[in-house]
């Protein structure tokens, strides 16, 4: 048997393991690093600051209001699409660009006094987030266009992980030398792993243009939303836009206090970090791990339903948790398996899903735009839920939670039937 015939026989397991070996994918992996570390920069380190400097709950759920770019960047998605910036091209100049300039920020917050400059503060948060999700819209861009049809599946698995990867370093090993060392250094320390991915966007290839790309921005902008209007009318893309909207909210509610919720409870920020956060990260691997390799064999639409089921019943961990108490074994498991089923699997499953509702000539502004919609619950409907708290106490808030997940998974009939398998993945 030739090699060509080998490679025809090989299996689409066979194929997509082998799409972990290449500098795409391992571009895709720093990429995916780069793109989580700012979020979740502000989720767990900024939290835990402002929290440990004497903020209550519902002040603390205000901050989220000031992540809103993450809700918006498609609005500005069409202009990054339709300019590059220096020689490194359309895509890798403008994450070079902000990759810098991220490093820049966060270590510069840490540097700020919350009792004395907290509108400082909510202004420095503003500009992370505002660059972090310009970031998200080139670095999506950049895996949809790099890797070919066969290889989304995974890819979305691999940014799964990374993203999630990138999480150790704010909740755990920020929140562990906090612990030791001053705030200021601590987020230098944090900000410094931003150059990893600054370097990747030097080496990295730039990938093949797609098309014609748009000639101004009037194209940039009118004709990805035509598009997708266009491909099977305006009551499905209606119910594509309402099912991302939904499908991990539960969960962002969830876990939108999550630090505080501990800290109520009480562990310490120690212990937070070396048992919650250190175990739901190596959980969130497996979780992408296994994610990307299950969705082979069930195909992007079984997994939807399989994933969304997994992790809404991961909510309850909380619940049980907020009942027992500060107890370390239940705390362990309780973020272990919602890191799993939310963060590893539900994840990687939205992300192939996003991907392949996407028309590769219009990546960046498609892409932006769903995930912009899967960050609402995050960026206003958690702005809330310091007050729900505040009237429901922690237990009843996550049998909330816990219900707010299901109006997606009752639209995947319509979204995703079972009975019709993927091949795309």
């Amino acid at each position: 048997m030739t090699k060509q015939e080998a490679a025809q026989d090989a299996t689409p397991a066979a194929r997509h393991w082998r799409t972990y070996f290449n500098r795409r994918t391992a571009a895709i992996l720093f990429f995916g690093f780069s793109s989580g570390l700012p979020l979740y920069t502000l989720i767990y380190l900024m939290q835990a600051w402002l929290a440990k400097s004497g903020l209550d709950v519902k002040a603390l759920g205000l901050f989220a209001l000031v992540t809103f770019p993450y809700t918006f960047k498609f609005l500005w998605a069409p202009f990054m699409d339709r300019y590059a910036i220096g020689p490194l091209g359309r895509r890798r100049g403008w994450m070079a660009l902000t990759q810098l300039a991220l490093f820049l920020v966060i270590g510069a917050l840490g540097m700020l006094d919350p009792q004395q400059q907290l509108p400082l503060i909510a202004g420095g948060v503003f500009l992370i987030a505002f660059l972090s999700a310009s970031q998200d819209v080139v670095i999506d861009a950049y895996r949809r266009e790099i890797l070919a049809e066969n290889e989304q599946g995974l890819g979305a698995a691999i940014i799964v992980n990374a993203y999630k990867a990138a999480s150790l370093i704010p909740s755990a090993l920020g929140l562990v030398l906090a612990d030791s060392m001053p705030w200021q250094a601590v987020f230098w320390i944090v900000a410094a792993f931003m150059l990893p991915g600054l370097v990747c966007t030097l080496l990295a290839q730039e990938p093949a243009v797609y098309g014609a790309p748009p000639k101004n921005l009037q194209e940039a902008v009118v004709l990805p939303f035509r598009e997708f209007i266009q491909r099977d009318g305006w009551r499905q893309a209606m119910l594509i836009i309402a099912f991302v909207l939904l499908y991990k909210i539960g969960d962002s509610m969830s876990t939108a206090l999550s630090t505080k919720f501990f800290l109520d409870i009480g562990f310490t920020t120690k212990q937070i970090g070396l048992a919650a956060n250190a175990t739901g990260w190596w959980a969130a691997l497996a979780g992408g791990a296994v994610g990307g390799i299950w969705m082979i064999k069930l195909g992007i639409n079984r997994a939807l339903w399989v994933f969304g089921v997994l992790q809404a019943l991961a909510i309850l961990g909380f619940a049980w948790l907020a009942k027992v108490g500060p107890d370390m074994w239940l705390l362990s498991a309780a973020f272990g398996f919602e890191a799993f089923a939310s963060l590893g699997l539900g994840a990687a499953a939205l992300v192939a899903f996003m991907s392949r509702a996407t028309d590769p000539r219009y990546t960046a502004t498609q892409y932006a735009l769903f995930s912009s919609l899967a960050a609402v619950p995050r960026t206003f409907i958690n702005s809330s839920v310091g007050y729900i708290v505040a009237q429901t106490g922690w237990f009843w808030f996550f049998i909330v939670c816990f219900i707010m997940a299901f109006p997606a998974m009752m639209m995947l009939p319509k979204i995703a039937p079972w009975n019709t398998r993927d091949e795309k993945v």
